[in-house]
C-alpha cells in the first residue's frame, strides 16, 4: 500500500474483478485523499461501478489490494459499514411508506444519524415529507435516495450517479448539499457522466477506460496535459473566416495585432474542455 496510506481514505492497488471471460477491472490504482471529493469517470463498461461495490463490500475482488477507512471492505465489521454511505444507480426504498417513515427508519440502522428533518430539507423533499414514495417523480425518487445515502453521516459517501433524472435546479441543490457534506469533512467518491458535474465539484478526477485509470489530476490539470492544442478563430479584412490551431495561442494572437489595425475582427481562443480531454482519453473523440 501507499507511503502515507494514514492520509487516504481510500487506498486500492492493482484491483482485478473479473466475470468468467470479461475482465472488468484490470490492475485500477487508486488514492482518495481523507475529506476529498474525488471523481471517477468513464463509459459504461469501464468498470467504475463494479469498483465502487468493493469499495462498499458488496462485491468480491479477485486481486489486488484494498483499504477503505483504514479496512479491507471483504472482512470489515458492521461497525465499519456504518460509517459508509452509498448512493446506488437503481432506487432502495420501500415504495409503500411516506418520505418521512423511510428516512427515520433508515436513520435507526446508524449509530449517530443525522436529524431526518433536516436530511429531508437538504435534499429539498419538504413538501412530499408525508408523500408515499410510490407517488413521487423519478427525480423525486433519487433525491430520497441521496437522503438515504446520508443520513447515517458517513465518514465516506460513494455516489453511484446519483443526479440521473434530476432537473436542472435539483442536480444544483444536490450540489449544494455535496459542498456542505465536504465542508463538514465528509470523503466523496463520485461518478457521474455529467462532465459539469464532476468539474463542478470535484477536486480531482480520474477517468478510467477498460478497467484501468489512464489519467489522473484536477480538471485543470487534466486539460493542461491531455487537452492538446487550442484554435484562435478570426475574420480576414476581405470578410472570410480563418482559424489556426495551437500551442501557443498567445503568440498567435500577438502576430495578428501586428497585422489588424485595432481589434481584431471576430477573434476567439478556444481551449479543449473536459469533455475533450474525457473523449480523447476515453478512445471516443473520433465518434463525438
Amino acid at each position: 500500500m501507499t507511503t502515507h496510506a494514514n492520509d487516504l481514505a481510500v487506498d486500492v492497488r492493482g484491483l482485478c474483478k473479473r466475470y468468467g471471460d470479461v475482465t472488468a477491472v484490470d490492475g485500477l490504482d487508486l488514492g482518495i485523499r481523507r475529506g476529498e471529493v474525488f471523481g471517477l469517470l468513464g463509459p459504461n463498461g469501464a468498470g467504475k461501478s463494479t469498483t465502487v461495490e468493493i469499495l462498499q463490500g458488496n462485491r468480491s475482488r479477485d486481486g489486488g489490494e484494498v483499504s477503505v477507512l483504514g479496512a479491507d471492505p471483504a472482512t470489515a465489521t458492521r461497525a465499519w459499514r456504518s460509517r459508509v454511505g452509498i448512493v446506488w444507480q437503481d432506487e432502495s426504498a420501500p415504495a409503500e411508506l411516506t418520505v418521512r417513515e423511510t428516512v427515520r427508519h433508515f436513520a435507526r440502522y446508524y449509530p449517530r444519524p443525522r436529524d431526518p428533518e433536516e436530511v429531508i430539507r437538504l435534499v429539498g423533499l419538504q413538501a412530499k415529507a408525508d408523500s408515499r414514495i410510490k407517488g413521487l417523480s423519478g427525480g423525486q425518487r433519487r433525491r430520497l435516495d441521496v437522503a438515504l445515502g446520508v443520513i447515517g453521516d458517513p465518514d465516506l459517501l460513494l455516489l453511484d450517479e446519483p443526479t440521473t433524472g434530476f432537473d436542472p435546479a435539483a442536480r444544483h441543490r444536490f450540489w449544494d448539499l455535496i459542498r456542505l457534506l465536504a465542508d463538514e469533512g465528509t470523503t466523496i467518491l463520485l461518478t457521474t457522466h455529467y462532465l459539469e458535474e464532476a468539474e463542478a465539484l470535484a477536486g480531482r478526477l480520474a477517468v478510467v477506460a477498460q478497467g484501468r485509470v489512464v489519467a489522473e489530476g484536477s480538471p485543470a490539470g487534466l486539460r493542461l496535459r491531455h487537452g492538446g492544442e487550442a484554435t484562435v478563430s478570426w475574420t480576414e479584412p476581405d470578410g472570410s473566416p480563418r482559424a489556426e490551431r495551437t500551442a501557443t495561442p498567445t503568440r498567435t494572437v500577438g502576430a495578428l495585432m501586428s497585422r489588424f489595425d485595432g481589434e481584431i475582427p471576430g477573434l476567439t481562443v478556444t481551449r479543449p474542455t473536459l469533455e475533450d480531454v474525457y473523449l480523447r482519453l476515453t478512445g471516443q473523440e473520433a465518434v463525438r
